[in-house]
């Protein structure tokens, strides 16, 4: 079992706890508050990645980290477990696993959308229409910020992409281009 079958298993048992709690929409939040921190600081990701901390290291480090950001306790000691274990390398999947698992149970579909620039409040309720009109039900959409789009945006829908990023858009340019030479 890999690091999917890891993830899904944990993303269960956080699941489950935060069901019972009566928390499931606070512990979302930190975990969408906690992917934004991986997505904004490499130094974090390296934090998580790295195999010379020791678990004791990397546990007090996230625990400050989780503490600053005001996280709920079950959400802070998850992390804190996870990091007893040696698994923080695999926690950005098991954030993907519990937001995919939560949206499904609430009969959602997970959208993940990225663009080049953060999305403003009426963008992000635009796109949110346009993808509930396409997909034809409730719609959980989650936003990234990748500065290497250059323009336009990225929205995956369960395993369909729809790329309209500049970026691509220049690729496919210079293939072509080439092709011609």
């Amino acid at each position: 079992m890999g690091n999917a079958g890891l993830a899904d298993r944990y993303a269960a048992a956080l699941y489950e706890l935060a069901d019972e709690g009566k928390v499931l929409d606070r512990v979302a939040a930190d975990l969408r508050q906690i992917s934004k921190m991986l997505d904004e600081s490499a130094d974090l990701v390296r934090l998580i990645r790295s195999p010379i901390l020791g678990r004791a290291e990397q546990g007090r480090a996230m625990q400050a980290i989780l503490d600053k950001a005001g996280v709920d306790a079950l959400t802070a000691k998850f992390v804190g477990l996870v990091a007893k274990n040696r698994r923080l390398f695999v926690l950005p999947a098991m954030i993907k696993a519990f937001l995919a698992t939560l949206a499904r149970r609430r009969g959602e579909v997970a959208a993940e959308v990225t663009s080049a620039q953060k999305l403003t409040a009426q963008q992000e309720e635009a796109v949110t229409a346009a993808l509930r009109q396409a997909v034809g039900s409730k719609v959980s959409v989650e936003t990234r910020v990748d500065p290497a789009l250059l323009g336009g945006m990225v929205v995956r829908v369960g395993s369909r992409m729809v790329d309209s990023s500049l970026k691509t858009k220049l690729q496919k340019l210079e293939l072509a281009m080439k092709g011609l030479g």
